[in-house]
């Protein structure tokens, strides 16, 4: 038995690479081919990503357009420094983290808890019935859905009519937090369950209906079959989100951004914008994006060698 098994498995490794020895020697009789094919992926990827990185010169830079960034005054961390001692630097950052974290917390099992409510649904016709009114909010822009918002929870809005009150809540920045996180919940909970139903379908149905005939209940049996299921997915995003966790949507902060919200509402994103856009100062908004950036490489770094340690050694 062990020399047939032995000879079988000499047999597939001898398979595969005699089919990886063939493609590579079609690869190189028609390299022309592929040269075609790929260029044009390839430039536009040089072009308008990595091209661009070269702006990251002007976060040490005092920046000045009219002689370019080569030619501008080199000032190195200066700006850096300016931003970390800057009074209104932690503000940003606790609210920019807030955001995040309790948005991650809170939005993350959604999706899965979603994936597995219409995993038990028998009726196919039902089930799609439900996708489509949860996926749709997903195709509402982000203006439109502050707009929504907007109008909802202001004074003359649904909102007060019900309660009988008249609060602006627009204008409350212990509120500010909450609107935000309930309707990214509401746009995309739906849309980000797609993956997670996707992988349920792997799960099998003959475990399933095993489980059922032993007498496991609900919970048992998506503990049993189905969480196995979608167990890498769960990581894999888990993982890409606290990665992410300083890169929050800079369009809907400062949609919802109102000028009596602003100690909640300011965050690293819209500051930004406010002192690159508005104030003109190109270089330590630079520096502050910068700054941001190589925060999240960080954190995906280290959220990934955590998962992979608690996970048998499995991460990105």
């Amino acid at each position: 038995m062990k020399t047939n098994s032995t000879t079988v498995s000499n047999v597939k490794q001898g398979n595969t690479s005699t089919k990886l020895h063939n493609s590579l020697v079609y690869i190189r009789q028609h390299w022309q081919l592929y040269v075609i094919f790929m260029m044009p992926a390839f430039l536009l990827t040089l072009i308008f990503k990595y091209a661009p990185m070269s702006g990251i010169l002007i976060a040490f830079q005092d920046y000045n357009p009219f002689r370019g960034v080569f030619g501008s005054e080199w000032v190195g961390l200066k700006h850096f420094t300016r931003f970390m001692t800057s009074p209104d630097f932690m503000g940003y950052l606790v609210n920019t983290l807030k955001l995040s974290v309790y948005g991650m917390l809170w939005g993350f099992p959604i999706p899965i808890i979603l994936a597995f409510l219409l995993n038990r649904i028998q009726s196919t016709g039902i089930k799609k019935k439900i996708q489509l009114v949860l996926y749709l909010p997903n195709f509402v822009s982000v203006i439109v859905l502050c707009g929504l918002v907007r109008i909802i929870l202001s004074v003359t809005g649904p909102v007060n009519l019900l309660l009988g009150t008249e609060i602006n809540f627009m204008t409350m920045p212990e509120a500010f937090r909450t609107i935000y996180i309930v309707s990214g919940i509401w746009q995309g909970a739906g849309w980000a369950s797609i993956m997670y139903t996707a992988s349920l379908s792997n799960a099998s149905q003959e475990l399933k209906e095993a489980a059922v005939m032993d007498g496991a209940n609900i919970l048992q049996q998506i503990r049993a079959v189905e969480w196995p299921a979608i167990k890498d997915m769960v990581v894999i995003q888990f993982i890409l989100q606290a990665g992410n966790i300083m890169s929050i949507g800079f369009e809907k902060a400062y949609a919802l951004q109102t000028d009596l919200n602003l100690p909640a509402s300011e965050i690293i994103s819209t500051y930004v914008y406010r002192k690159g856009l508005i104030d003109g100062d190109y270089s330590f908004s630079t520096a502050v994006g910068l700054f941001n950036t190589v925060i999240n490489v960080i954190l995906l770094v280290v959220v990934n060698k955590i998962v992979a340690r608690m996970n048998e050694g499995q991460g990105l």
